[in-house]
């Protein structure tokens, strides 16, 4: 199973660790810090994705680690790139800190 992280911050990153530490393949990280999604990704052995749907298409299961609303409507529905390109049988796991309305 190919996993890929979105949201590299404090959680998301030890997330991401955590789980390569216990053998699963992490393909892609992205993050808008690219700094922190490369640093993460030299860390890891996986690619520094330059966009939203590049973690899609790399990933069966995506991992959303951001930090409010609107971060999280952007990364869904925001004109163009996002992660629902070409996402048909992927799975999605949310953990991030946003409102009930989203």
């Amino acid at each position: 199973m190919n996993i890929g992280f979105v949201g590299v911050g404090r959680m998301g990153a030890n997330m991401a660790r955590r789980l390569k530490d216990r053998q699963c393949h992490i393909t892609a990280v992205y993050d808008t810090n690219r700094a922190a999604a490369t640093a993460l990704a030299a860390e890891l052995g996986c690619a520094a994705s330059q966009d939203l749907s590049e973690v899609t298409a790399e990933s069966d299961v995506i991992f959303t680690v951001v930090t409010d609303d609107a971060a999280m409507r952007e990364i869904f529905s925001g004109a163009g790139d996002n992660l629902l390109v070409n996402a048909g049988g992927k799975l999605f796991i949310n953990c991030a800190t946003i409102s009930p309305r989203v």
